[in-house]
């Protein structure tokens, strides 16, 4: 799978110590220039549906688990891999200096109307919810937030803007 990009985050000094790893699978869900999004209340930001592999799972078990409990999709195919993005930033994991993520990005196709999302509950508490969006909007929305540095955005925002402008580009452009 191609290198989308590697990024270090602004409070990494050097990439030593103690790094814990983490391994995320991403579902691309797209139907013309409408996307399937996470939209996060607490960080006011939007993100690709996805989360944590489990030890025992596969990439695509892992990718269509967390599509199913955080969007309620159904169906789910896997069409292709797109990319990783590689990240280092502070840990906050106790014994930790620094986490390295991975996230692979997969092209999926699912049927379109959700079902019920089955939330963890910090991500019930963080307000976040399913959404169709138009991948220009959410990008111009998540821009604003990187822009204004506003105090309730998260460490991903950067993540999720600069893959869903490389979508842009590359599927939803390409295919108007």
């Amino acid at each position: 799978m191609r290198l989308l990009r590697e990024m270090v985050h602004n409070n990494v000094d050097k990439i030593e110590g103690n790094i814990y790893r983490r391994k995320a699978a991403r579902g691309i869900v797209l139907d013309g220039e409408n996307i399937l999004l996470l939209y996060t209340r607490r960080y006011n930001d939007y993100s690709i549906p996805g989360g944590g592999i489990d030890p025992h799972e596969d990439y695509i078990t892992g990718l269509k688990r967390e599509l199913n409990e955080e969007t309620g999709a159904t169906n789910i195919k896997v069409i292709d891999e797109y990319g990783i993005f590689e990240e280092y930033r502070r840990s906050h994991y106790k014994g930790y200096d620094i986490i390295h993520m991975t996230s692979y990005f997969y092209l999926c196709d699912i049927d379109k109307k959700l079902g019920k999302a089955n939330l963890e509950d910090y991500e019930v508490s963080n307000g976040m919810s399913a959404v169709w969006m138009n991948i220009y909007d959410a990008i111009e929305h998540n821009k604003r937030l990187i822009e204004t540095k506003d105090k309730k955005m998260g460490l991903s925002v950067e993540r999720e803007t600069f893959v869903l402008e490389l979508i842009a580009k590359e599927l939803v452009e390409k295919t108007a």
